[in-house]
């Protein structure tokens, strides 16, 4: 086993490793060549881990960010630490101040005192502790407690993020094999910058090696923003089917995600998930979300850390393909 890298002994912590955005981390934090800690409530689940790197160089233990001591053990010993710990929905004691916010001071704090060299966070754009928008303001104040405890941490503000476990193109997808019409919330014409998970994870891997990433803020999209109207079309012409696009106000559209969040409720999480959305969600869109002129100015984006952004058609139609009529065997029927 000599020959495999891991062995020199650099340890990396991934916390929230087991989600959509961290098992990504994981992978290309094993293939850089790191030891791979992943921090996470329930790491009796997260042993699907395990095979993304060589034997024994990926190991799930048990953390929660709401007891710092468990926080605290998990750093222990390690070079470098990458918080990929969020939640879009607050469920119970995962409420977004707790686990955004609260959370990413903890695992920050706990990183400093145990001499981490390298800090890595996940945020979002836009995020900003004066919003009104309580998810985008409990990612600033995330950010902002990261920055108090690990001055030299980096912060990385994705747009949306789609891949294989997103629920953002599987949602439009999953809606329109049973749905006649989706709705388009705002008429549509927010503006996004679609950025593939892999880029993230590849992006967060590279800034904990780039000494010159260090304390810096990055905002991270795909390589061409579309509206949100642009991006239904396209999901709707890679899985194969014709949907008529309504536009919902944004007061209709908040009275409906409040339905929704009800039902949920009410039904223990049983009512479909692609049904549901959340007042949150509905006034995200009121603002575009792609990288600023700033960012790009002040080399501050994607490519800055050396990585080439994929697109939307080169990725997507790899897992989009299951909600076709015909899913993988679409190309092959019969006239």
């Amino acid at each position: 086993m000599a020959e495999f890298s891991y062995n020199s002994g650099r340890l990396a912590v991934v916390f929230g490793g087991s989600g959509f955005v961290g098992r990504h981390v994981v992978r290309a934090l094993a293939r850089a060549g790191w030891r791979v800690r992943v921090a996470v409530r329930r790491p009796d689940l997260a042993g699907f881990l395990r095979p993304l790197g060589v034997v024994g160089q990926i190991e799930p233990v048990q953390a929660n960010l709401r007891y710092p001591d468990s926080v605290r053990a998990a750093v222990a010993g390690a070079e470098a630490v990458v918080n990929a710990a969020g939640i879009k929905r607050q469920s119970g004691r995962q409420t977004y101040e707790a686990v955004n916010a609260e959370g990413a001071g903890a695992v920050a704090l706990a990183a400093a005192a145990e001499g981490v060299g390298a800090f890595v966070l996940v945020s979002g754009i836009g995020a900003d502790a004066a919003s009104p928008n309580r998810f985008v303001a409990s990612k600033g104040r995330g950010e902002a407690a990261t920055r108090e405890a690990f001055p030299r941490a980096v912060a990385l503000r994705p747009s949306v993020i789609f891949g294989p476990e997103d629920d953002f193109l599987n949602r439009f997808a999953a809606l329109a094999r049973v749905s006649p019409a989706l709705p388009l919330i705002g008429g549509g014409a927010t503006k996004l910058q679609p950025v593939f998970v892999g880029d993230v994870a590849l992006a967060a891997a590279r800034a904990l090696d780039d000494a010159a990433a260090a304390g810096r803020t990055y905002e991270l999209g795909g390589p061409e923003a579309i509206s949100l109207r642009e991006t239904v079309e396209r999901v709707l012409k890679i899985v194969e089917r014709r949907r008529a696009l309504v536009p919902v106000p944004f007061a209709l559209a908040r009275l409906m995600a409040g339905a929704t969040e009800f039902a949920a409720a009410l039904s223990l999480g049983a009512f479909p998930k692609a049904l549901t959305a959340t007042r949150d969600e509905v006034e995200l869109l009121r603002f575009d979300n792609v990288v600023s002129a700033a960012a790009v100015a002040q080399g501050r984006a994607l490519s800055d850390l050396g990585v080439n952004p994929q697109s939307l058609e080169a990725v997507a139609p790899a897992y989009l393909y299951r909600f076709r009529k015909t899913g993988q065997y679409a190309g092959g029927r019969v006239a």
